[in-house]
Formats: C-alpha cells, structure tokens, sequence
C-alpha cells in the first residue's frame, strides 16, 4: 500500500448536505485558506467526487462537472461516441437514480473545477453532499 503525502491528495467540501433545486446550483472548488478565491487545482492530475445522494421524491439527481484555465470561461466535461469513423462528442451530465454512496473518478488537466447539481422532479426529502478529492495518480 502507498503513503500519499498532502502534496498527493486533498479534500475539500463541495457542498454540504441540502434539498435539491430543479435548476442547477454551481460550486466552485474553491482555496481552503481563502474562500473567495478559486482553488489551483493545476499540481493535481486526478480527482474523485463523493457523492451522498438521499432520493426522496426526486426523479433524478444531476451533477455536471465543468473545467476553466482562466476562472471565466468553462467547459463542461464531454464524452466522445466514435462510430463509422464519425466521432460525436457530448456534454457529460452524471444522473443518479437510486439513493446511494457514489463515487465518480475524472482527470484535471485545467487549472480550475466547479461542480453543479439540481433535482428533477419533485425536490421534497431530497439530499445531495459532495466532496471533492484532488489527487496525483501514478
């Protein structure tokens, strides 16, 4: 088993546990020591989201993942389809169904991260929590 230093690994509350919207909510990983300021994820090449998902009366919950080298411009992490040589490229939007412990796992190679949630359906006795871990990956 290896040891990872605070250089390798670092976890920052995303957002604390609260009902859903049905419109999406932003949080930006922001700096530990000053939070009005956006977290430098640069020096991390790897992160997982913990998510704690209570469904309630929610037909889904959904998370997007959005990626920034300057704090103003975002792009919302995407998936490629390749079939017939035709590669179709999509945003990616992470839907949860069941209440549950997820994790989702995604690279960083840009310098600034947000994650967004909102409910579909109806919101009441829905949670949502998510933390974020950055890490090095060998």
């Amino acid at each position: 088993m290896m040891n990872l230093s605070l250089q390798d690994r670092l976890v920052l509350n995303v957002r604390d546990s609260a009902i859903l919207t049905t419109s999406y909510v932003t949080a930006n990983i922001l700096n530990p020591n000053d939070s009005a300021v956006l977290y430098n994820c640069s020096k991390f090449n790897g992160y997982n989201l913990y998510v704690d998902f209570t469904k309630g009366s929610l037909t889904t919950a959904e998370i997007k993942i959005e990626f920034s080298e300057d704090g103003t411009n975002w792009y919302q992490e995407s998936n490629n389809l390749i079939s017939g040589g035709t590669n179709t490229v999509t945003v990616n939007e992470n839907v949860l169904s069941t209440t549950g412990a997820y994790m989702i796992k995604g690279t960083c190679d840009n310098k600034y991260i947000r994650i967004s949630s909102k409910g579909t359906g109806t919101v009441t006795s829905s949670s949502l929590a998510i933390k974020i871990a950055l890490l090095n990956r060998n």
